[in-house]
């Protein structure tokens, strides 16, 4: 399937968004990562990808500065993946997606679950303004077109401040 993009989805920021992590594997990759793991064999194994998929999954990872390729053998060279300080502020993006899909099955079907790493109880992850600490979900909160923002743009977000 080919990648379709009109020319204002080249500014928006969710849709550049989706071109870096939207893809399958690479999701995988970052929650394997988030957990821990970061040589070739322990994102092929436990994923049970393909080499040359992982291969150019990975590559896209670092070309993108998600993750960086770091040498940690010599003879034979081998090399790790350890998440960039940008590849790191995709957690709570990663954490986010997982809860929206706990929310849709029932408890006992949940086959990971966020904690808190003291007490071990469930927690609910939401995300907030920073400054007032409310919740985003709401309708309180719209999109609007930035000071970036392409005509087209502008357009499609004309009045949203008063939805």
């Amino acid at each position: 399937m080919t990648n379709r993009f009109r020319l204002e989805d080249l500014s928006c920021p969710l849709s550049t968004t989706v071109q870096h992590v939207g893809e399958w594997w690479t999701l995988l990759i970052l929650h394997d990562a988030f957990d821990g793991f970061t040589r070739f064999d322990e994102f092929q194994r436990n994923l049970k990808i393909s080499s040359s998929m992982l291969t150019t999954r990975l590559r896209t990872l670092v070309d993108d500065g998600l993750l960086e390729r770091r040498q940690y053998q010599d003879k034979p060279p081998r090399y790790e993946y350890v998440l960039t300080e940008l590849g790191l502020s995709l957690r709570p993006v990663i954490i986010t997606l997982a809860a929206w899909g706990n929310e849709r099955l029932a408890p006992e079907d949940r086959t990971m679950i966020l904690v808190d790493s003291e007490t071990g109880k469930e927690v609910e992850p939401v995300v907030v303004d920073q400054a007032t600490g409310r919740r985003i979900d709401g309708p309180d909160f719209v999109f609007t077109s930035g000071p970036a923002a392409s005509p087209a743009m502008r357009k499609r977000y004309e009045g949203a401040r008063s939805h």
